[in-house]
């Protein structure tokens, strides 16, 4: 059992930077976990790191500099109180530390957040002190004497321990875990809030009083009186007596858009300025509330299901919107169902929190895209952790007669392929990370040596040095690949029609390096292992080309009524 105050230090940032929960771990992995000792470590040097940078890019005191970080984080969810608890707790130690000229990884291996034990490699993140470990160590040792405390009893290994955050700990892992709305009154699995499972997930629910009111149903009389499926269109024509519904979706075809996802797919992200000293300020943390509220996820941004404008100002749009503006019914109707750590081996565990009547809803394009962690995991010796082919078979055969069982007919399943990842290594090892921009002492390289040696990389098979494991991995995913594939091919269900499509990653790289741009671009700069916002979006452009040239009949017509009902209801209700 960790102590409190070991995790104390880390409370506050470590919940910007959970690696945990960031793409990859275990097929056991459950988001909510406890962080293990090694991403408690990993919290703790990154938060010194930037400790110390803050220091130097205001040439101020290490003190100042932590009051810097900590006027900087939000009042929401205690971040700021914590903080300042834990200055007080720790400042004293970490000043004289610092100011003895002691790196991020000795300070954490002084307080003992980071350890070595008996036999097991040294991690660290920054180049070894050119004295020998032990002896900077022992110094370091020497200038804090004696651990600090705290008057708070060692009844946990994570903040939830502490009385002011258990009962909302608790609230958000449940709903976490159940990957369901944690505010929905009706039950319906649809919310009226955005965040916890709300509508960035899936499409915001328009009567939380009503069960039978929900995105993506088909109409109750044609919504003469009420919006029963939240696409914003109901009432009755007063020219001639036709019920809007019926007049503008009759025979439209619409249709929903629902993405089985890990992490990629619900868009996991870190902003740089969350960790970047040079970039830091008080806008810089303004939506970190609603961040850790979505698990570091940002679906409502997403390549499958975002419905906000991209950030990055590229034109490409989400599925979701390209099926939204391909017939206006379908407004609302997304579903991300998608987990940070999801793979084909643990989807069963929260598929249940689809939202599809078979004889009550319209049907649903569903992308399968566990594209990851069947063959990611953050072991020293990751290929025997890896999904086999056959076990992936099983699985996925088990989530599509799951599948047949709840879609309405007429519906379509894509299975989309597993990446190549050694794009990874070659377009970012040698870069410097953020933490590493100011003084040039820190690649990617490092942080995935430093990931991998304690074993809570995201993908040890691909962020690695080693050639050899790189290729067994980007073999391993080839074949499940290629299951998919057959799978695709073989198998005929009667609620939907199965494809398949291929990961291709090279494709979206040469796009967009006829854009002038660079690969590491299309990248998240903090993990060094996600597609990024530009990324997702081209990502699901090219999947929308291919799947309205190869098989139009997936996407439904388009709605020649578009243009009356954006003149008789605007937005439809906005999202």
């Amino acid at each position: 059992m960790k102590s409190p105050r070991k995790v104390l230090l880390v409370a506050p940032l470590l919940l910007l930077l959970p690696f945990h929960t960031s793409a990859s771990a275990a097929h056991d992995d459950q988001p909510g976990a406890r962080p293990s000792k090694g991403h408690t470590c990993v919290g703790c040097v990154l938060v010194v790191s930037v400790i110390k940078q803050l220091a130097q890019v205001h040439n101020s005191t290490v003190q100042a500099s932590m009051e810097r970080l900590c006027s900087y984080l939000p009042e929401k969810l205690f971040l700021k109180a914590t903080c300042y608890l834990v200055v007080r707790t720790f400042g004293p130690d970490i000043i004289k530390l610092l100011s003895a000229d002691m790196n991020a990884d000795v300070v954490c291996h002084t307080l003992e957040f980071c350890h070595q034990g008996p036999g097991q490699a040294l991690c660290h993140l920054y180049p070894l002190p050119k004295e020998a470990w032990k002896v900077t160590l022992e110094k370091a040792r020497q200038i804090v004497k004696k651990p600090p405390t705290l008057k708070h009893p060692r009844g946990g290994a994570d903040i939830c321990a502490l009385p002011f955050l258990a009962k909302i700990c608790q609230k958000i892992k449940r709903t976490i875990t159940n990957s369901v709305p944690f505010r929905d009154v009706d039950s319906d699995n649809y919310s009226v809030s955005p965040t916890l499972r709300g509508y960035h997930w899936r499409g915001r629910d328009c009567n939380d009083s009503d069960e039978m009111a929900y995105p993506g149903r088909r109409p109750d009389r044609w919504d003469e009186h009420r919006d029963s499926n939240c696409n914003g269109i109901w009432g009755v024509d007063p020219k001639d007596g036709i019920p809007y519904e019926k007049k503008f979706c009759e025979g439209s075809e619409p249709r929903g858009i629902v993405l089985l996802g890990d992490s990629a797919g619900a868009h996991f992200h870190i902003p740089p300025e969350w960790i970047t000293a040079s970039q830091m300020s008080l806008k810089s943390f303004f939506n970190l509330p609603t961040a850790l509220t979505d698990e570091l996820d940002w679906p409502q941004l997403s390549g499958a299901t975002g419905f906000l404008n991209a950030t990055s100002s590229i034109k490409e749009n989400s599925i979701y919107l390209h099926l939204r503006k391909r017939n206006r019914c379908n407004h609302r109707d997304y579903q991300n169902i998608s987990k940070n750590g999801a793979s084909s081996q643990n989807l069963e565990t929260f598929i249940e929190s689809l939202s599809r009547n078979p004889l009550l809803d319209h049907p649903a394009i569903v992308i399968y895209a566990m594209i990851g962690n069947d063959v990611c995991n953050g072991e020293s010796d990751p290929v025997p952790e890896m999904t086999t082919p056959e076990q992936f078979y099983s699985k996925v055969m088990e989530t599509l007669k799951y599948l047949n069982a709840r879609l309405p007919n007429g519906s379509h399943v894509i299975l989309y392929g597993l990446p190549d990842g050694t794009f990874l290594w070659d377009h970012l090892h040698s870069r410097h990370h953020p933490l590493g921009q100011l003084n040039g002492d820190v690649t990617y390289g490092q942080l995935y040596a430093f990931l991998s040696c304690l074993q809570v990389s995201p993908c040890h098979g691909w962020m690695t040095a080693n050639e050899t494991l790189r290729t067994l991995t980007s073999q391993r995913a080839a074949q499940l690949s290629k299951t998919l594939k057959k799978i695709a091919t073989s198998q005929k269900f009667t609620s939907f029609h199965l494809y398949y499509m291929d990961f291709d990653f090279q494709e979206i790289i040469k796009k967009w390096q006829k854009r002038g741009g660079q690969p590491w671009q299309l990248l998240e700069p903090v993990d060094g292992f996600h597609p990024n916002e530009v990324a997702t979006l081209l990502l699901a452009d090219d999947l929308w080309d291919k799947v309205r040239l190869q098989w139009p009949q997936v996407l439904g017509m388009e709605n020649p009524f578009n243009t009356q009902i954006e003149q008789v209801f605007g937005d439809q209700g906005g999202h």
